[in-house]
């Protein structure tokens, strides 16, 4: 079992920039492959970026790549997502993920449209004002 506890979301203008944090329970932290994900009002939920376990490998949806920085500290249990140049199109409810698969195959969903993902957290509201 692995719980997801989000932080760092909150108001930001365009432009600016935050830093979402991720604390994962548990002791297996290292072994899994860790996501970020966000759903915008109205709209179905969508893949930010994805980990490898080693940090090694990452994965950006084209909307949001040369402005995001997913990283992870296992020492920690900890994962980050640096969001810079912010745009109110990147407001959103921002959720981190956790599965025992691959980075590429994370970001991927499934015929139904959702993501099959062993673990998630609750989210953290990020508002961009324009």
């Amino acid at each position: 079992q692995v719980q997801l506890i989000e932080s760092g979301g909150g108001l930001v203008q365009a432009g600016g920039s935050l830093r979402l944090s991720c604390a994962a329970s548990g002791r297996t932290f290292s072994s899994y492959v860790m996501g970020w994900f966000r759903q915008a009002p109205g709209k179905e939920r969508e893949f930010v970026a994805t980990i490898s376990w080693n940090g090694g490998i990452t994965y950006y949806t084209d909307s949001v790549k040369g402005r995001f920085t997913i990283s992870r500290d296992n020492a920690k249990n900890t994962v980050y997502l640096q969001m810079n140049s912010l745009k109110p199109e990147d407001t959103a409810v921002y959720y981190c993920a956790a599965d025992h698969t691959t980075a590429q195959a994370m970001g991927k969903p499934s015929r139904d449209g959702d993501y099959d993902i062993d673990y998630w957290g609750k989210g953290t509201l990020v508002t961009v004002s324009s």
